[in-house]
């Protein structure tokens, strides 16, 4: 397996940004489930709600800031390279969310990340099926971080009203 690198890019001056380490071992995890995987490499870069919005309204269609933007490389055909590709996350919109969801804002900033990763590495969650598959895999990463699943019954973020609805109305992409 190549070695991991994880490009941390600050476009935000907060507090309570997840440091290198964090990130590293959260993608680690993701990696993990995804042996055969060759890509390696990835931007992580911290927003504000403004520079969120943009994104949001020019790559989906949608006028609001969103907690993790996923941007997959796609490379030219016949050229291999080890990125994955883009996490955009905005930092007031992750804290907002834990908050309201009444979780500490780094198990949620880790949410955010294993998610956004996940998209990187192709998973979706449009059909119910998919958004299934795709959040039990976020549940097992988590756990295997110590942090419980966001879409367990007992989890503030897991019952109907917390749990976010399916592509087109989902905060994340």
């Amino acid at each position: 397996m190549r070695p991991l690198l994880v490009d941390r890019q600050l476009a935000i001056e907060a507090d309570g940004l997840p440091g290198q380490s964090d990130l590293e071992a959260w993608v680690s995890q993701v990696l993990n489930r995804h042996p055969d995987e060759h890509r390696h490499e990835l931007t992580i870069r911290f927003v504000d709600e403004t520079e969120s919005r943009t994104l949001n309204r020019d790559y989906r269609g949608k006028e609001r800031p969103t907690n993790v933007l996923s941007f997959p490389f796609e490379g030219p055909p016949g050229i291999e390279l080890p990125l994955l590709g883009d996490l955009v996350i905005c930092h007031p919109v992750v804290i907002k969310e834990a908050l309201e969801q009444d979780k500490s804002p780094l198990a949620h900033y880790a949410h955010m990340v294993i998610h956004g990763t996940l998209h990187l590495l192709g998973h979706d969650h449009i059909e119910t099926l998919d958004a299934e598959d795709m959040e039990a895999l976020e549940g097992e990463i988590l756990a295997v971080l110590g942090i419980p699943g966001p879409y367990d019954a007992d989890s503030p973020a897991g019952n109907e009203a917390g749990r976010p609805d399916h592509e087109d109305e989902r905060p994340d992409a």
